[in-house]
């Protein structure tokens, strides 16, 4: 009997075989009502080497079979007070009833800090607009769903990814990205005021086949838009995730 491929690995070939239905954005597609929109809060603390996040891993099934995440989910009816109320508002609202349901964790949903939104390549099969969020951990025994989490461990931004860079860690793009931007900072103080300053990061995903493999590039690259008459001026953002190690660049 074939060895079972391991969940790094699937998650690789995914990713690669989406990438074929993916298409040009048009200006419409960051705020399509038809995506469905998620939540997921990044939650922080300072151990004793650094800055370390909680990440959890999800059942072998499902769409993130075996993918180590930061606690969240899909928004529910219940989490909009008001018809009119902005998708942020009501994300930041899902997102503390996720982590408080995957982690017996409470949060308050007005203490979070937004630090992202990511809009997937139009064109793919599954596209969930998700809406990520900081939160510091506060006090609280971490108490796991069974149906929704396997494991959860407090890990420094570099070890997961090195770990990812090894196959012995699943994650999927936007989760592979925040850490990477995690890393830069010592401790949670400096994460959560760096968000504060810089504002919420938009990440329009564009999806293409490089000549190593899979590219996502988002709007601060050269070639996010081939259409677009303004001289190249060498800026790049984008990620390679053809194989292993990923190769992030984001320059200007």
């Amino acid at each position: 009997m074939p060895e079972p491929t391991p969940p790094a690995e699937r998650a690789l070939r995914a990713l690669s075989d989406s990438i074929g239905g993916a298409r040009a954005r048009r200006p419409e597609d960051a705020t399509d009502p038809a995506v469905p929109v998620a939540a997921t809060v990044v939650l922080l603390r300072d151990g004793e080497r650094g800055l370390e996040v909680l990440m959890i891993e999800r059942p072998d099934r499902g769409s993130f079979a075996g993918a180590w995440v930061f606690p969240g989910g899909k928004l529910e009816p219940g989490d909009r007070g008001d018809p009119a109320e902005h998708e942020e508002a009501v994300a930041r609202r899902a997102g503390a009833r996720e982590t408080r349901e995957e982690t017996g964790l409470d949060l308050d949903p007005e203490a979070l800090v937004t630090l992202s939104c990511w809009d997937p390549p139009p064109g793919l099969a599954l596209r969930i607009r998700t809406w990520f969020f900081l939160a510091r951990a506060g006090a609280g025994t971490l108490t796991l769903s069974p149906d929704e989490v396997v494991a959860a461990e407090w890990v420094a931004p570099a070890d997961a990814l090195a770990r990812h860079g090894r196959g012995a860690f699943t994650l999927y793009p936007p989760t592979w990205v925040t850490l990477h931007g995690l890393a830069q900072h010592p401790d949670a103080r400096s994460v959560v005021g760096d968000a504060r300053l810089g504002g919420v990061d938009r990440f329009e995903t564009v999806a293409r086949r490089g000549a190593e493999g899979p590219l996502l590039l988002w709007q601060d690259d050269d070639e996010w838009d081939p259409d677009a008459a303004a001289a190249a001026s060498g800026s790049r953002h984008r990620i390679e995730i053809g194989a292993l190690p990923w190769r992030y660049q984001r320059t200007g």
